[in-house]
């Protein structure tokens, strides 16, 4: 026990359950958290668990409400994370509403033409925009343990480039490595994305509770 936490261990590995359907997002995740000491579960491995409706207002609501739920049905820790697109010149859209901004079940064709479209009419000095990611841990009881958040900013380009990633990273460009997300390797995207630093962010909260190594 550290700091209040007590983690449930099965042969020294603590279980954690991440809070998601999306199949990148998932390997993007288990992927950044493959060194820590742990058994990942994923909803794949509880195809009963409810659906968590995402009405927040903002990422951590999101983050959490998810978090809770799962674990509430689990019984084991969960992870879960929300994250989307701000666009200034868009007054923040799409932001919570980022993964149903072209309606249910969208595809990032669909999800970034719309985006462009909306966007035809902006100047190139003013396409700013920044992604945000905001991860959350629950108990098996459903207490939010602590969160963590983590933001990339960038430009919205004007047409679709590269073939990687999900959502809007072929329309998301990158300063520092001068390409758009989906053009990037997944360690160059890692380096630098809102959910990579929310997840070494996160990595870092575990460890203060938990001697993983």
């Amino acid at each position: 026990m550290k700091n209040g936490l007590t983690l449930t261990l099965e042969d020294d590995s603590m279980k954690l359950v991440i809070a998601s359907g999306n199949h990148k997002k998932r390997e993007e995740l288990e992927t950044l958290l493959a060194e820590l000491d742990v058994e990942l579960l994923t909803l794949n491995d509880f195809p009963e668990a409810p659906e968590v409706v995402e009405d927040g207002t903002t990422f951590e609501q999101n983050a959490c409400k998810k978090a809770r739920e799962i674990a509430l049905y689990t019984a084991e820790y969960t992870m879960a994370d929300d994250s989307g697109l701000c666009v200034d010149a868009l007054d923040g859209r799409p932001g919570v509403r980022s993964a149903r901004y072209a309606g249910p079940n969208p595809t990032k064709r669909k999800l970034c033409s719309k985006l462009l479209a909306e966007m035809e009419a902006v100047p190139d000095s003013e396409r700013t925009a920044a992604f945000h990611c905001c991860t959350a841990l629950a108990s098996p009881d459903g207490a939010i343990d602590f969160t963590v958040s983590g933001e990339c900013e960038g430009t919205i380009t004007r047409q679709m480039r590269g073939e990687h990633g999900f959502g809007y990273d072929p329309v998301f460009y990158n300063e520092k490595f001068g390409k758009t997300f989906a053009e990037m390797s997944a360690d160059e995207k890692h380096s630098v994305s809102h959910r990579g630093k929310a997840l070494e962010r996160f990595r870092a909260k575990l460890l203060e509770f938990v001697d993983l190594k």
